[in-house]
C-alpha cells in the first residue's frame, strides 16, 4: 500500500456495476480506485501496469472469468489480493477459488454494506468471508481431512490387504476372493481380521462406504 492508501481495481463487466462499486468505495477515506477492467483479460492487464493493492474481482466475465484472471494473477506472481465478486452465493466454487489465490469472496447484494470492510480485510492480509462461505469452507476442509485420513490409511495396508477390501466391497464372498486371488477362503478371512484390526471395517457396509469415499469401486 501507498502509505495508508488502499489501491483498488475494479473488474467487472457492467459499467453501472462498477459505478456502483467505486461510488461505496469512495465513502472510505483511506481506499482509492485505480482503475477499471470489463472483463478478466482486461484485469490481469491493468494490474501489472497499475500494481493496486487489492483487485475487486467479478467471477461472471466474458473473455476471461474471474477465477482464471485470479490464477493468471497469481502465476504472474502479482503482490495484490484478489477479492471475487458474485451474484449468487455459489459454494461449490469457494474452496476453489481461494486454491486459485483469491483472499476473499462477497455477494454482491451485500456489497453496499461490506465491500469497504472486505476490501480492507484482503488488503491486510487476511482472508475475508461471510459467515455462510466461511462454514462452507470449513465443512469442505473437514470433508478433505477426513478423506486424506482414510487416504493414509488405505495406503498402509498391503496390496493383498487393499485386493481383499476392494473385492469385500464389491460384493463378493470369501470363497468368490479366494478363487480370484488363489487362496484359501480362510486366508481371506485372515487378511480380513487383518483390515479389521488396522483400520476398523467390521461389515460390509462399513467396506462399502470407505470404498466409496474414496472412489475405489469400479476402479
Amino acid at each position: 500500500m501507498t502509505g495508508d492508501l488502499i489501491r483498488v481495481l475494479l473488474a467487472d463487466d457492467h459499467a453501472v456495476v462498477r459505478a456502483g462499486l467505486k461510488a461505496v468505495l469512495g465513502t472510505a477515506k483511506d481506499i482509492t480506485v485505480v482503475g477499471e477492467a470489463r472483463n478478466g483479460r482486461e484485469a490481469v492487464d491493468a494490474a501489472a501496469r497499475l500494481n493496486p493493492d487489492v483487485v475487486v474481482m467479478d467471477l461472471s466475465m466474458d473473455e476471461m472469468d474471474g477465477a482464471a484472471a485470479t490464477k493468471e494473477l497469481k502465476a504472474r506472481s502479482s503482490k495484490c489480493r484478489v477479492l471475487i465478486l458474485t451474484m449468487h452465493a455459489e459454494d461449490e466454487f469457494l474452496v476453489p477459488l481461494l486454491e486459485a489465490g483469491a483472499s476473499g469472496y462477497l455477494v454482491k447484494n451485500a456489497a453496499d454494506r461490506d465491500l469497504v470492510d472486505a476490501v480492507r480485510t484482503v488488503a491486510s492480509g487476511h482472508q475475508y468471508l461471510q459467515a455462510a462461505a466461511a462454514r462452507t469452507l470449513a465443512k469442505e476442509l473437514k470433508r478433505r481431512e477426513e478423506h486424506a485420513s482414510e487416504r493414509d490409511q488405505f495406503e498402509k495396508l498391503s496390496e493383498r490387504e487393499q485386493a481383499i477390501l476392494r473385492f469385500v466391497a464389491a460384493g463378493y464372498s470369501a470363497p468368490e476372493i479366494g478363487e480370484k486371488l488363489n487362496i484359501s477362503p480362510k486366508t481371506v478371512d485372515t487378511y480380513k481380521q487383518r483390515v479389521n484390526e488396522k483400520i476398523g471395517l467390521a461389515h460390509r457396509a462399513d467396506y462399502v462406504r470407505f470404498a466409496m469415499k474414496l472412489g475405489l469401486l469400479g476402479s
